[in-house]
C-alpha cells in the first residue's frame, strides 16, 4: 500500500503540487507516483479529486484541467491539454485537447486521441481511437479501433448513441477491423455535415461511412457507405444456422482496402500534426502537447500495420500471403510520404497568414480559412491518401 493512504499522510509529492498551486481537496487519498514530473503539472486551476493516482513520467497535465471528480481516476502516461474534464476512470497513453471531456467509468488506452471539445458520456471505452473536434459519444459505448470526424460545432456535431459498439474481433481472432467514419483530408477543415450512429446499435469493422451518414437506433451496420447524405435501416428479416469452418474470410478485398484507406488516412493525418498543428505551439498548445499526439500516430499506425499483418500471414497460399511482403514494403517506403509539397506549402502560408491576425486558436483558424484555400489544403491530404492506395491496388 503506498505509504500516503496511511492515515493523516500526504506523500511528498502532492505536497509539489500543492505547494505549486495545484487543487487537491482531499490530498490524503491522491498517489502521485515517484516518477511524475511535477513540473509537467500546471498550478493554474487543476484540481485533483479524492481517489486520483497519477502516474508515468511523460504524463501532462495544463491549466484548468479536473481530474475525478464523479469517481476515482487513474492517470498513466497521458496527454492533457487544458480544461480538460476527466471525471472518472482507467486512462492510459491517451492524448486530451482542449475542453475535451469523459465522463465516469471510462476506459480509455493507447493510441486514443480526443481533439479539441470531444467527449463521451459515462462507460465508454476507447482504445486506438481518433475523434475529430467535436464528436460526441453516449454512455455504454465500446469504440476501439475506429476514426471518428465531421461536424462543425458543440451543436453541430457527429454523434454516437448510447448502447453502441463497433465490432472489431472477429471469429477468426484477429483484428484487422478499423473503420473510418468521415475521412482526415475533409474532416481537419471542420466544415462536412455530420455523421450520426444511432443508439443501441453497431458497426462491424472494417467499414466506411461517409459524411452525413445517419444510421437509425437499433442497426448493426455491415456494409460500407461512401455515399454523403445516407440514412441506413438495418433489420434483421431472417435466421439462419449454417457450418462455420474457422479461417475462411468472406470478403479479403474489403479488408484489405479498408485498412489501407485507414493507414493512407493516418499517414495523412501525421503530416497535417507535423505541419500544421506545429504552427499552433503556445501555452495553450506546448511542445510537450504536440509530442503527444505525434507519439500517439505512431502507435496507431503501428498497430494497424500490425493487425493486417497478421491476417494477412493468417491464409498461406493466399492472395493476402503472398503479396504481403511488397505490400509491407510499400507501406514503408509511404509511411512519411509528404503529398505535393507546393500545395502544402501554400496551405501553410495561408494559415499563417490567419494565425498572425487572430493569434493560435486551432478551431477559430481552421474555420476562418477560405473555402478556395481549404480545397487546396484537402487536395494535399488527399493526394496522400491516393498515392499509398494506388500503390496497394496495382500490386
Amino acid at each position: 500500500m503506498s505509504e500516503q493512504y496511511v492515515k493523516g499522510h500526504t506523500s511528498e509529492q502532492v505536497k509539489k503540487l500543492l505547494k505549486k498551486g495545484v487543487i487537491i481537496p482531499n490530498s490524503e487519498t491522491v498517489d502521485i507516483g515517484e516518477e511524475v514530473d511535477v513540473k509537467r503539472i500546471s498550478g493554474n486551476g487543476v484540481v485533483l479529486y479524492s481517489g486520483c493516482k497519477i502516474l508515468g513520467k511523460s504524463t501532462l497535465i495544463l491549466q484548468n484541467s479536473k481530474i475525478g471528480f464523479e469517481g476515482p481516476v487513474t492517470l498513466d502516461n497521458c496527454f492533457i491539454g487544458p480544461a480538460v474534464d476527466l471525471k472518472g476512470g482507467f486512462f492510459k497513453k491517451a492524448v486530451f485537447l482542449k475542453n475535451s471531456s469523459m465522463g465516469s467509468g471510462a476506459h480509455v488506452r493507447e493510441g486514443t486521441i480526443l481533439e479539441e471539445e470531444a467527449g463521451g458520456a459515462h462507460t465508454v471505452g476507447l482504445k486506438q481511437t481518433i475523434l475529430f473536434p467535436f464528436v460526441t459519444l453516449g454512455s455504454l459505448i465500446n469504440f476501439c479501433d475506429c476514426f471518428m470526424s465531421g461536424g462543425t460545432s458543440r451543436k453541430d456535431h457527429s454523434e454516437v448513441g448510447s448502447s453502441y459498439i463497433h465490432f472489431n474481433y472477429t471469429p477468426n481472432q484477429d483484428k484487422a477491423t478499423p473503420s473510418l467514419i468521415g475521412d482526415v483530408p475533409r474532416g481537419v477543415m471542420l466544415d462536412q455535415r455530420p455523421v450520426f450512429l444511432g443508439g443501441q446499435g453497431g458497426l462491424v469493422g472494417p467499414c466506411r461511412l461517409a459524411f452525413g451518414t445517419v444510421v437509425s437506433a437499433g442497426s448493426i451496420c455491415r456494409k460500407d457507405e461512401t455515399r454523403e447524405n445516407r440514412l441506413i435501416i438495418q433489420s434483421a428479416v431472417k435466421s439462419c444456422n449454417i457450418p462455420f469452418s474457422p479461417g475462411r474470410y468472406q470478403n479479403n478485398k474489403k479488408i484489405l482496402h479498408n485498412n489501407i484507406i485507414y493507414i493512407a488516412n493516418l499517414i495523412a493525418l501525421r503530416e497535417w500534426y507535423l505541419h500544421i498543428r506545429s504552427m499552433f505551439v503556445s501555452d495553450n498548445f506546448p511542445d510537450a502537447l504536440l509530442l503527444g499526439l505525434n507519439e500517439n500516430i505512431e502507435l496507431a499506425l503501428d498497430e494497424r500495420v500490425k493487425r493486417l499483418k497478421e491476417v494477412c500471414l493468417k491464409i498461406p497460399g493466399s492472395d493476402f500471403y503472398i503479396l504481403w511482403p511488397k505490400i509491407e514494403e510499400l507501406l514503408d517506403n509511404k509511411k512519411y510520404h509528404k503529398g505535393d509539397t507546393a500545395l502544402r506549402d501554400n496551405f501553410l502560408e495561408k494559415i499563417y497568414s490567419i494565425i498572425l491576425q487572430t493569434g493560435k486558436n486551432y478551431i477559430s483558424v481552421i474555420k476562418n480559412i477560405e473555402t478556395a484555400d481549404k480545397a487546396k489544403g484537402t487536395a494535399w491530404l488527399q493526394g496522400i491518401v491516393d498515392n499509398i492506395t494506388f500503390g496497394i491496388n496495382v500490386l
